[in-house]
């Protein structure tokens, strides 16, 4: 019996969006995704990226690269979007010409492409504490080695979380694969959730992987 796919069940839709948001949704947002996209230079990808703080910055950090952000979150889109076409005529700005979205579940991206990544980043996935809901935790052993697949030769998977129970957990399953893994000290990464810091961390742990 295949394993069954794993839910995480996060929510699709939030607010209602503003009318330039919703028309960047349906006129600037099929013309950034990534499905044309196939080992074309350099490629990163982010998943799960909020409102998208992390994906501009490191579209500005890496210019010769295409940032792939996955956000199955409506409204996280709709920021990413608006942040990074001008407020007047609502084309995207010259420095995020390298920014691609994918507004669904990453693991359809995944399976339909044969891209592969120098990084991939997963920063501040939900933690869902309680133990009835661990099942619904997206950094599964499972689909770690699902990540891996898409690594370049010397790729990374950047992982930050500022629930250390979660992060203890990653662990765990990585001890179940055949990845190298370490925990390095990393200067703190910016964005809206480690602003928040719900678990009330002194600071968040970062785990780097690699084939």
């Amino acid at each position: 019996m295949q394993n069954q796919e794993i839910r995480t069940f996060g929510r699709r839709h939030g607010k209602k969006l503003s009318a330039r948001k919703l028309w960047l949704m349906d006129n600037i947002l099929p013309v950034i995704l990534p499905k044309n996209v196939k080992k074309a230079g350099n490629l990163i990808l982010e998943i799960g990226f909020g409102n998208g703080e992390h994906v501009r910055d490191l579209a500005h950090v890496n210019p010769d690269s295409i940032i792939i952000g996955a956000e199955p979150f409506a409204n996280g889109v709709a920021a990413l979007l608006s942040a990074i076409c001008d407020e007047k005529t609502n084309e995207i700005l010259p420095e995020y010409t390298n920014i691609r979205i994918w507004p669904d579940d990453v693991r359809d991206y995944l399976r339909e492409t044969d891209s592969q990544f120098s990084q991939i980043w997963v920063l501040h996935p939900d933690p869902w504490p309680k133990a009835r809901h661990e099942k619904r935790r997206l950094l599964s052993a499972e689909f770690i080695t699902m990540l891996a697949t898409h690594l370049e030769k010397q790729g990374q998977i950047i992982i930050g979380t500022d629930h250390w129970e979660y992060f203890d957990w990653i662990l765990a399953q990585l001890t179940t694969t055949k990845l190298k893994y370490s925990t390095p000290d990393m200067k703190t990464i910016h964005t809206r959730y480690a602003e928040k810091n719900k678990a009330g961390t002194t600071a968040p742990k970062y785990i780097i992987i690699e084939k």
